[in-house]
């Protein structure tokens, strides 16, 4: 992929700096976003650990290239700076809107209010998933989807989850969930004169760091690191039926499974149904 230039989202930690790196290691060119430009700026719990400038010394010795953009993407002006940067370097290839601040604040004064009933939460909470996030995701995809047209070729991909289809324990949560996968339907309709994809791609367990703090809350065994969905984003980049699978909600563990693609320990995380939620 050393001639792909692709754009993550809230790539300072977590899922999205898993992505960053594998597309790294792949050999593409990626720009990369987070409001944390370095170590000093962590919490002293830590519970923010993951910064710009530690992806930067991350993917030093790796084949592509970062190029790192401290960006807040509430202010739509940061979001909008990072794609004319990009389309002054000459375009974009793949757009992974990964940028999410929903899972801030789950605790307050000792209580998680997360589970709440939906007459019960915070406003705020709106404001991150449907206010930032959400709409994170279409501004930046309506930056960028004119470089993707003028190639005739591109790809968008929402990360979303089963909480688009199922309750998952926040109703503005399957809200923004839903949103963006209704989101990759639509562009895709609408880009497909153009060669140009658009999926919602849904990982399983996560092995970031704010899981691996908990661990002892969570059952590992099929879980996957963050660069497993990386990679399995590459794969489809290389499909040649990839323009068949747009508009879909996609499963990363499939996907995986199709393309042959194993996680970076070996294992080959198994496929979850919206069945094996609905029993959990």
């Amino acid at each position: 992929m050393k001639d792909v230039v692709a754009l993550v989202t809230g790539g300072s930690r977590g899922v999205g700096r898993g992505i960053a790196l594998a597309l790294l290691t792949e050999g593409a060119t990626v720009h990369v976003t987070g409001r944390t430009f370095s170590e000093a700026e962590v919490g002293p719990e830590g519970n923010r650990a993951g910064s710009l400038q530690g992806l930067e010394l991350e993917a030093a010795n790796l084949p592509g290239r970062v190029v790192i953009h401290h960006c807040d993407h509430s202010n739509d002006a940061e979001t909008e700076r990072v794609a004319a940067g990009i389309r002054a370097g000459g375009g974009l290839d793949i757009l992974v809107n990964n940028a999410w601040p929903g899972y801030e604040g789950m605790v307050e004064d000792g209580e998680f209010t997360w589970p709440r009933p939906f007459w019960e939460q915070p406003s705020r909470r709106w404001d991150a998933m449907i206010g930032t996030a959400l709409k994170a995701a279409f501004m930046m995809s309506r930056e960028v989807a004119p470089m993707m047209i003028s190639s005739h070729l591109g790809l968008i991909v929402n990360i979303s989850f089963w909480a688009a289809q199922l309750y998952e324990g926040n109703a503005i949560y399957g809200i923004a969930k839903a949103a963006a996968d209704k989101m990759v339907a639509d562009f895709a309709h609408e880009l497909r004169p153009h060669n140009v994809a658009a999926v919602a791609l849904y990982p399983g367990l996560v092995r970031t760091e704010a899981v691996m703090r908990n661990a002892d809350y969570f059952d590992l065994s099929n879980s996957e690191s963050p660069r497993f969905i990386g990679h399995v984003i590459a794969g489809l980049w290389r499909d040649p039926a990839l323009m068949s699978k747009s508009g879909h909600a996609l499963v990363a563990a499939e996907l995986g499974r199709q393309y042959d693609i194993a996680d970076i320990d070996g294992y080959r995380p198994v496929p979850l149904t919206a069945a094996d939620f609905a029993k959990s």
